[in-house]
């Protein structure tokens, strides 16, 4: 079979050869980073899973079982994802407002307290904008509305108690843009720019001035505010200038000050230029219009991705441009790229950077590829028990091994690449699941 680049003969192939075809890569365009699992969807609205399921926080119809690759959970229509510490949200295009996972204080909003380790429905349209805070749930409305469920115990819900409720409940009636769940806290903002706060405050991570809880929303700041992240006990939030403030817990930097003192007062960390920011339970990200992507925190476990696993209290530079999107876990980061490849680096005790192995990493790692400049499929094959895969390419020239679910709709994900040896010889050796009926390809690449 002739390709763009060169002709593959196969030598020995335990498998069913099915035909071949031609596709193009589906890029990632969002992430996010719950507890110690994590949530994408490419470009088909396709919605993937790797990480911690010991709650069916995957949504994959199972428990107990950690998932060290991306898993596909939803096939299209997926539009927003949230990660929480152990449940996930998820939006699809009619609007409809979707959840899985923990629910032991009703984050799921199903109007019970059980765990569902499946995607289950739980408002049928109108929702805009999902955030999952540790054990409690947010979302918009249309009609910029506020409501939300789940853990109380502070007051972060906003509805003047320290009660649990299991279903959704409004908190502001409009004009509402953007919300931010933290372990305790909530934030969100408002069309006029303002920033509001609810919640825990024992360590100023509302930014009122006070330690002082509140189960009421309470204005913080009253203007151009553009964008907010909640963290464990701290928060970050943009300006219309593109300057950066934090407020809150600094044991670990992770506010990027200079010191490791706790703040209960918004104070500003970078003048200009940045334009997106996330928050990890020790740890804070941002990127600059420049696409050049900075930390600082908590590095124990590398996920700063600066090579080492020492925190920082000052904003380091960890990848110089191209990056694009940003969302942080508990102990692990991940970013996108332009080009749609999906990058992860720190805590992955539970797969949740989804490399295949449960291996902590300091830098980042490329996770699932972007749009490459050649896509060609040079085959496409059915599992049938433990595969060895040898193949005549071209000495020196890159050939990928990817796996699928399904053929429909069809999923690929990069298993191994290796390049051909001397005189082009190629091997591949992998253990399929049979009962999964898996798909297989293998396709040059640059």
């Amino acid at each position: 079979m002739k390709t763009k680049r060169n002709l593959i003969q196969i030598c020995l192939l335990i498998a069913v050869l099915l035909p071949a075809v031609t596709s193009e890569a589906q890029p990632v365009t969002k992430i996010s980073g719950g507890g110690f699992h994590s949530l994408f969807v490419k470009s088909d609205g396709n919605l993937w899973a790797m990480g911690d399921n010991f709650f069916g926080q995957l949504g994959d119809g199972s428990s107990l079982n950690n998932k060290d690759i991306p898993e596909p959970i939803v096939a299209g229509n997926v539009t927003a994802i949230a990660g929480g510490g152990v449940h996930s949200l998820f939006l699809k295009n009619d609007g409809s407002l979707w959840a899985m996972g923990y629910n032991q204080y009703g984050e799921l909003g199903d109007g019970t307290y059980n765990q569902a380790n499946h995607p289950e429905p739980i408002v049928v349209s109108n929702i805009t904008v999902i955030a999952a805070g540790s054990l409690h749930s947010l979302f918009l409305k249309s009609d910029g509305s506020l409501w939300t469920m789940g853990n109380n115990q502070y007051g972060q819900l906003g509805d003047g108690t320290t009660n649990n409720i299991n279903q959704p409940q409004p908190i502001v009636a409009g004009n509402v843009t953007a919300i931010a769940g933290g372990y305790g806290h909530s934030l969100f903002l408002k069309s006029d720019g303002s920033l509001w706060a609810m919640g825990n405050n024992q360590d100023g991570q509302l930014g009122d001035g006070t330690y002082n809880n509140t189960n009421l929303p309470e204005m913080i700041v009253a203007s151009n505010v553009t964008a907010i992240a909640a963290g464990f006990a701290h928060s970050l939030f943009l300006k219309s200038d593109g300057s950066l403030w934090t407020m809150g817990l600094n044991g670990y930097g992770e506010l990027g000050d200079g010191t490791t003192n706790n703040i209960n007062l918004p104070e500003p960390i970078v003048a200009s230029n940045v334009t997106a920011i996330a928050a990890g339970w020790y740890h804070s990200l941002f990127l600059k219009s420049d696409g050049s992507f900075w930390a600082m925190g908590n590095n124990q476990y590398g996920e700063l991705g600066d090579g080492t696993t020492n925190n920082t209290n000052r904003p380091e530079p960890i990848v110089a441009g191209g990056v694009t999107a940003i969302t942080a876990g508990y102990y692990h980061s991940l970013f996108l790229k332009s080009d749609g490849s999906l990058w992860a680096m720190g805590d992955n005790q539970n797969g949740e950077l989804g490399d295949g192995t449960l291996n902590n990493t300091n830098r980042p790692e490329e996770i699932v590829a972007g749009t490459p400049g050649y896509n060609q499929i040079s085959g496409q094959l059915l599992s049938g028990g433990n595969v060895g895969l040898s193949y005549m390419g071209i000495a020196g020239t890159n050939y990928e091994l990817d796996l699928s679910f399904s053929l429909s709709p069809v999923n690929w994900v990069p298993q191994v690449t290796n390049s051909a040896g001397a005189g082009g010889v190629l091997v591949f050796t992998n253990t399929p699941n049979r009962a999964t009926n898996n798909f297989w390809r293998i396709r040059s690449v640059p």
